[in-house]
């Protein structure tokens, strides 16, 4: 027996999970996440060997980027087969995962990088339905245009953090400052003044104006 698995690979599908399994079960495919929901997909492999299953085919279903695809679920896949007595055949694409793929751990990711600031941004179901996708594609834009690395400025999405009728929000750490709303036309500014200035953007950040009601533009 072959079972088909839809792996969404990025961190905003933890949001929309019912879309994805309706998707899934469209195809006559099984869902799993790689990153940010569940069920994981060392978890639907965990089960489907459980099940007798022999071969598995491994599908990303919602990344463009197909590099990050091709590397981080053929690592994962590798890093479960290795662990495995007799596991079953797992196709994924035109490969075969063997477990001689890339480990999970590498001499580089042992430890934080030295970043200055750490800039969380909420992508919670709120803050996503509110356009934290595109906030996030203009933030990376900023940092890159203000040649900001990891070594300056640390990024990372996360799930809610609350408060919810501000969204998209944005944390920077250490100062504790919060925006929101973060809008795409924002994130010049919060990077550019607050992340490489060093000058927080008062008027970007919470408290500093009414909160937004719902069914406002």
């Amino acid at each position: 027996m072959s079972v088909l698995v839809h792996v969404a690979t990025a961190l905003p599908d933890a949001a929309r999970p019912a879309v994805l399994r309706r998707e899934a079960e469209t195809a006559g495919a099984r869902l799993a996440f790689l990153q940010g929901g569940e069920p994981t997909l060392t978890h639907v492999l965990d089960l489907l060997h459980a099940d007798g299953v022999r071969e598995v085919r491994l599908e990303p279903v919602s990344t463009d980027d197909l590099t990050y695809a091709r590397s981080w679920v053929g690592r994962v896949a590798g890093h479960w087969h290795r662990q495995q007595i007799d596991p079953p055949v797992i196709r994924f694409g035109e490969r075969t995962i063997t477990g001689r793929e890339a480990p999970l751990s590498s001499p580089a990711w042992d430890a934080p990088p030295p970043y200055r600031h750490h800039l969380l941004l909420c992508r919670g179901p709120r803050c996503s339905a509110r356009g934290a996708d595109e906030t996030y594609r203009a933030l990376v834009g900023a940092l890159v245009a203000h040649r900001l690395t990891d070594s300056d400025v640390l990024m990372a999405q996360t799930g809610c953090l609350f408060p919810c009728n501000h969204g998209p929000v944005a944390v920077v750490h250490p100062d504790g400052t919060w925006y929101g709303p973060v809008r795409p036309g924002d994130a010049a500014r919060l990077v550019g003044e607050h992340l490489r200035a060093g000058r927080p953007v008062d008027d970007l950040r919470l408290g500093s104006r009414p909160a937004a009601t719902e069914g406002e533009a």
